[in-house]
């Protein structure tokens, strides 16, 4: 705030200094614009790129599912820790659904509440082993990525003849080929290149983005992340709280791989076997911390959807399997990157404050 000196015996006149905008809504918009900027190039370069049901319907299926996962590894992020199981827990969760599907024979809503569940309990047996031991979350969720992939295939081989469930329920079907449009005539409901499946997405974007933004409970998941000694003087229970966010994690990898397994119509044990780059890059391109403190649901999403676009375009426009990894390892690179300096320009602009 400024004070503007008027003539003599005149009472000065304060103005406001012109407010900048945040960096983290800046960052949002530049991602929408690139999202869209990619999106427009690749119509031009490859018209096939804006067809509605060939390509963006199985794009945006594709994004709504690896946005789940991103907001996954946010969850595990934001208390300054990752889930490096991520993918072995959406596996753990899908193979309870296929079970009760082929051999319980339960509607699709049961056997999705298994795999949540199932999920669940799987990331707070993390988190408690990581509050327990005080062994870094690197560590122990390194070790539960290779107890799960075990695990997984064992129960796999020994429930299954060709190592998959293939029995769908009532409602599964229309889940993976149905888009909004469907719902009802016309396109009141939506677009026919949005598929149902992104309800979950949403629904799941709407409960972080009120945990975090609007309860003390998100509050304290972000204070533990940011400071963990100081939120312990606080008065948070950091513990519990490290619980929560792996419990939260594991369960949004479950409902992850019940997306993707209802994607491919089979409950197998390789579901989830790519998440975990795209885990990363969606959550710190939309601005989540790698070291706690700040996370970004909508950001989150948008970062997955780039990712996502430039996947496609580039598998449009014939670039290789290997080029294609490549590319997103060094997006990757540069999120990390920008990371660091974030993180550094928060910590000089605290210094300069104090």
């Amino acid at each position: 705030m400024t004070t503007a000196v008027g003539p003599p015996g005149t009472v000065p006149e304060e103005r406001t200094a012109p407010r900048r905008l945040p960096f983290w809504v800046n960052q949002r918009l530049g991602l929408l614009l690139l999202v869209i900027a990619l999106g427009v190039l690749f119509g031009v370069l490859r018209p096939a790129f804006l067809d509605q049901r060939l390509v963006l319907f199985p794009l945006l299926r594709d994004i709504s599912t690896l946005t789940v996962v991103a907001l996954a590894q946010m969850v595990a992020l934001s208390v300054g820790h990752m889930n490096l199981a991520v993918g072995r827990m959406a596996a753990f969760g899908a193979l309870f659904a296929g079970l009760g599907y082929d051999r319980l024979g339960v509607p699709m809503q049961v056997g999705l509440l298994l795999c949540l569940a199932a999920g669940a309990a799987v990331g707070a047996l993390t988190g408690w082993l990581i509050a327990r031991t005080g062994v870094s979350s690197f560590v122990v969720t390194l070790a539960m990525d290779f107890a799960l992939l075990g695990l997984v295939s064992l129960l796999y081989s020994a429930l299954t003849d060709d190592a998959a469930f293939t029995t769908h329920p009532s409602g599964i079907d229309q889940l993976r080929s149905y888009s909004l449009a469907d719902i009802c005539a016309g396109p009141i409901c939506g677009s026919p290149a949005i598929p149902q499946i992104a309800q979950f997405t949403v629904l799941a974007m709407l409960g972080l983005g009120f945990l975090y933004g609007s309860t003390r409970i998100g509050r304290d998941l972000l204070l533990t992340g940011a400071n963990p000694a100081a939120a312990e003087l606080s008065g948070i229970p950091t513990g519990r709280r490290i619980v929560l966010a792996h419990t939260l994690s594991g369960l949004l990898a479950a409902l992850a791989g019940f997306m993707a397994a209802a994607g491919t119509g089979t409950f197998r044990a390789s579901i989830g076997d790519d998440f975990m780059l795209p885990s990363f890059l969606g959550a710190v391109l939309g601005g989540t911390l790698l070291t706690g403190g700040v996370v970004s649901v909508l950001g989150t999403l948008l970062g997955t959807a780039l990712v996502g676009v430039i996947r496609k375009g580039l598998d449009l426009l014939g670039v290789g399997l290997e080029s294609l990894n490549i590319y997103l390892g060094c997006v990757l690179l540069l999120a990390l990157s920008a990371d660091r300096i974030r993180a550094v320009m928060s910590y000089r602009k605290v210094v300069r404050s104090t």
